[in-house]
């Protein structure tokens, strides 16, 4: 089989990009959108240093209503870039840890018979939250991870045959370390499908390095961080983000890709149409940031 090329981008795509139109929110303008988009991310590289395509690239994941899989060595701030995110941003925050002994109702939470009311009442889980961390997914059980599965794709958790709805926004932010395997269960194929992006930290430059040390002597930046964006205005953002027109030329061009990675020899397995789907959507995300956005 032939091996699909898409790796430029067709002239009539680049007139497309060059003008991204946002249809106009009653409370957010496209000045405000990248005003607030700014505010997070210096917020949190106030505390991430150094990894400035790291923190955009969550930032995307957030306003394009997806979940995001931080996959690196221990000690590069994984971790600490979803707490970053979470406190730049003010929701709900609920950080889980995952354990091989974690049951799935400690994620989504339980019936308990009430003895006053002589009924059951839902207790809920961690994961009703707007920003849900999970730390270190890969050393729970697949049965425990898939009882993030509903929650991730449906953004509902069904309990004892009850469907609790999730509030919105709600994002899944996990890390999982690549080394020291022993006694961890590698993520199935159906829940990294269900990440939008999987990204790596890396280690900073010796700039960095030196700055965080001289930061980080006496206490954390993480301490002192506060919400720059309310509830909200993070909904208006994402609003902003649903409304991007996208061309047919763009989608044909998202579709042209996931193609190609289905018809390509080297990969084992190639992207699904719900990849397909959140390239467009971060693709979204992203276009609103930059200064040549108008206002439709």
């Amino acid at each position: 089989m032939a091996r699909s090329s898409v790796s430029s981008i067709p002239r009539e795509i680049e007139h497309d990009l060059a003008e991204v139109q946002i249809e106009r929110s009653p409370t957010l303008s496209a000045a405000d959108f990248q005003s607030l988009s700014g505010a997070i991310i210096d917020s949190v590289e106030r505390v991430i240093d150094g990894k400035r395509t790291p923190v955009e690239i969550a930032l995307t994941v957030l306003l394009a209503e997806g979940h995001l899989l931080i996959e690196d060595v221990p000690g590069v701030g994984k971790t600490m870039l979803a707490r970053a995110l979470a406190r730049s941003v003010h929701c709900t925050v609920n950080r889980i840890q995952f354990t091989p002994d974690l049951l799935p109702s400690d994620i989504t939470g339980v019936s308990i018979f009430n003895q006053g009311s002589r009924e059951f009442e839902f207790k809920p889980g961690p994961v009703f939250a707007n920003i849900v961390i999970g730390d270190e997914i890969n050393r729970a059980s697949p049965k425990t991870q898939s009882a993030l599965l509903e929650s991730m794709e449906e953004r509902q958790v069904t309990v004892d045959g009850v469907t609790h709805v999730l509030a919105a926004p709600f994002t899944v932010v996990a890390t999982q370390n690549p080394v020291e395997m022993e006694g961890t269960y590698p993520l199935p194929e159906a829940q990294r499908d269900r990440f939008m992006i999987r990204l790596s930290m890396g280690y900073p430059d010796a700039a960095a390095e030196l700055a965080m040390l001289r930061q980080r002597e006496s206490s954390s930046p993480l301490d002192t961080l506060e919400a720059v964006v309310t509830t909200e205005q993070l909904l208006a953002m994402i609003h902003a983000v649903r409304g991007v027109f996208v061309s047919r030329s763009v989608e044909q061009y998202a579709v042209a890709i996931a193609q190609a990675t289905r018809n390509d020899r080297d990969l084992r397995l190639g992207a699904s149409p719900r990849a397909t789907l959140q390239l467009v959507r971060a693709a979204k995300a992203r276009g609103p940031r930059w200064p040549r956005v108008r206002a439709a």
